[in-house]
């Protein structure tokens, strides 16, 4: 699915570049095409959540792939308004060899977080334990470039905030059990995940690449669908390259 969606993607913006100009000037270089395509890297980490809902931080990766046209406010004032789409490929992974599973005492679509022991016998030797949040994003920020004269140099500061659907969640568990057999186990369910995100952004950018950082506004989990009851909400950051 998450492979299927990539690809849709980017035949997506593959069309609309091919729908517009590309002549690129005479020693090379950007594209001469309106906008941007982004590709972040960074980590996932939860806020407000309880001490038992521990994350590896490495292993809890962000991957966001984001087309933003640009529209200019007013004659080289510096700012722009640069609405967009793209996908939110998410990780979480969480600590001690805990993973989420349904919950029968809650409403349908909950989840709880036992260990993998629990799951699959105590001789489970877990060697993967990932989960994966997919998102279609509609990301909105208004940027102000120091460079007036060339918004594709110089250093670009940028605020806004994106909303997003969740597409696919799956947890994916990778395991030797006491018979020496190699287990690779992919669980798609809701885990009682909201279905909705939204929150803030800030973009800091320079020639090729971006400082970001996201901070979500609304939970992970809708109401008391989640294990211990949690609250918690996202904060993301990393660094991004800019395509084109």
């Amino acid at each position: 699915m998450k492979r299927l969606s990539i690809l849709s993607f980017i035949l997506l913006i593959t069309f609309q570049l091919q729908a517009q100009e590309k002549e690129r000037s005479s020693i090379g270089g950007r594209p001469n095409i309106k906008g941007d395509l982004f590709l972040d890297f960074g980590f996932n980490m939860l806020n407000n959540r309880p001490d038992d809902l521990n994350t590896r931080f490495i292993a809890s990766r962000v991957v966001n792939i984001y087309y933003q046209t640009q529209i200019s406010i007013g004659k080289n004032s510096g700012f722009t308004f640069n609405p967009g789409l793209g996908l939110g490929l998410e990780k979480l992974a969480f600590k001690d060899q805990m993973t989420l599973v349904s919950d029968p005492d809650k409403a349908v679509n909950s989840s709880m977080l036992v260990p993998i022991s629990d799951v699959y016998g105590e001789d489970a030797m877990v060697s993967s334990n990932t989960m994966a949040l997919n998102y279609f994003d509609i990301p909105l920020e208004f940027r102000y470039h120091v460079n007036k004269e060339d918004y594709n140099s110089g250093i670009r500061v940028a605020v806004g905030g994106k909303i997003g659907l969740l597409y696919n969640a799956h947890s994916k568990i990778a395991y030797t059990n006491a018979e020496g057999l190699e287990q690779k186990i992919k669980t798609t369910q809701d885990f009682g995940l909201n279905p909705i995100r939204y929150g803030v952004y800030t973009r800091l950018g320079f020639p090729g690449f971006n400082i970001w950082g996201y901070y979500g506004l609304n939970g992970v989990f809708e109401g008391n669908k989640g294990p211990y009851g949690t609250e918690s909400t996202q904060f993301n950051f990393g660094l991004s390259v800019a395509l084109f």
